[in-house]
């Protein structure tokens, strides 16, 4: 990044196309704020930063794949979203542990030769016996 008194790409191109009597009317804060309103950024590092083009046929192609940390606010909904979706997360993974773990209990009570129900059987000790 440039330092602070350096002029950006955005300062300068803007600079270009103004009247050469009105170049230096702006303060910092003037040219900030065309900067926010014209949505120039500035760009920062990228864990991933690949570009790159693509010859396909007769036409090129461009991609641009970045990624690194989010660093914007999210909105309220994007919180609901964020916390409905651990909480999906969480309850399924919580589902599946319960299920294995009773699949477990029950291959290990059928192991034993435990019935709980006389003449029931699931038939996964069978199953399981046949596949291992």
């Amino acid at each position: 990044m440039p330092p602070d008194n350096a002029p950006d790409a955005f300062t300068e191109g803007l600079m270009k196309r103004l009247p050469s009597h009105l170049r230096h009317s702006f303060s910092d804060e003037q040219i900030d704020a065309l900067r926010v309103a014209f949505g120039a950024r500035k760009w920062g590092r990228h864990a991933v930063d690949m570009r790159g083009t693509l010859p396909l046929g007769r036409s090129r192609y461009y991609f641009v794949l970045l990624l690194g940390r989010n660093q914007r606010e999210r909105s309220r909904r994007q919180e609901e979203l964020g916390l409905a979706a651990k909480a999906l997360g969480a309850t399924l993974f919580l589902l599946f542990s319960v299920l294995l773990g009773l699949v477990i209990l029950y291959l290990i009570k059928s192991a034993l030769g435990i019935n709980l129900f006389p003449n029931f059987s699931l038939g996964l000790w069978d199953w399981f016996r046949q596949a291992w």
